[in-house]
């Protein structure tokens, strides 16, 4: 964490943009981490809570605008050849495009939240052509939750961010994923609603047929 802080001392608020824009990228840096410390430094009076927010959230959503675009324009041939200098090969190109089949464009509102996930769902997203105000909404929120939450944990917690952070990225991205999931199935059951609801009717009303024909 010390190295955070000199970037930090060095840099100030700058450190927040380019460094959740590269994480945005699929570029190694520890987002979660620089808000969370420069929401604790926010409580010494060295950084302010608007400015964290701003700067933190601006690189994050620039950023995931980037590869979606890189996605939808230069689709899977591209990432295909050049993902790997992004950690994007074709398994982990399959494996979150499986993800975005089994859950939906729903994903892309957790998707900060799921280690693994964040860094690629803007490229994943443009190849699948999921649709552009869908993927701004989804994105845009899910990234100011993501930025609030951190920089919140960072401020209320202060020294023991670190042992909260592995908390936090281990059973929120479960919470994350099982909402998903439930979201899911509501949409589905809501999608289906006639037709489970016929089949009811006519299971009953065969039962109901059944008994007179017994009683009879």
């Amino acid at each position: 964490m010390e190295w955070m802080n000199n970037l930090f001392e060095q840099y100030g608020y700058l450190v927040l943009f380019l460094g959740l824009f590269s994480e945005s990228l699929a570029l190694p840096f520890p987002g979660e981490l620089a808000m969370a410390i420069s929401g604790h430094m926010s409580t010494l009076g060295n950084f302010h809570i608007p400015f964290i927010i701003f700067y933190s959230y601006i690189g994050a959503i620039i950023g995931t605008t980037i590869t979606y675009f890189i996605g939808y324009r230069l689709g899977t041939p591209f990432l295909a050849q050049y993902g790997k200098y992004v950690l994007l090969n074709q398994a982990r190109l399959a494996k979150v495009t499986e993800w975005f089949g089994k859950y939906g464009n729903k994903l892309i509102l957790v998707s900060y939240f799921i280690p693994g996930l964040r860094h690629f769902t803007g490229y994943v997203s443009g190849v699948l052509k999921v649709p552009q105000r869908t993927f701004f909404a989804l994105n845009y929120i899910g990234g100011l939750v993501w930025v609030l939450v951190y920089v919140s944990i960072g401020k209320i917690f202060g020294p023991d961010i670190e042992h909260l952070l592995h908390v936090a990225s281990r059973y929120f991205a479960a919470s994350m994923v099982i909402l998903a999931i439930l979201i899911t199935l509501v949409v589905l059951l809501k999608k289906n609603k006639e037709r489970i609801f016929s089949r009811l009717r006519g299971r009953s009303s065969s039962s109901g047929s059944k008994q007179n024909e017994e009683r009879e």
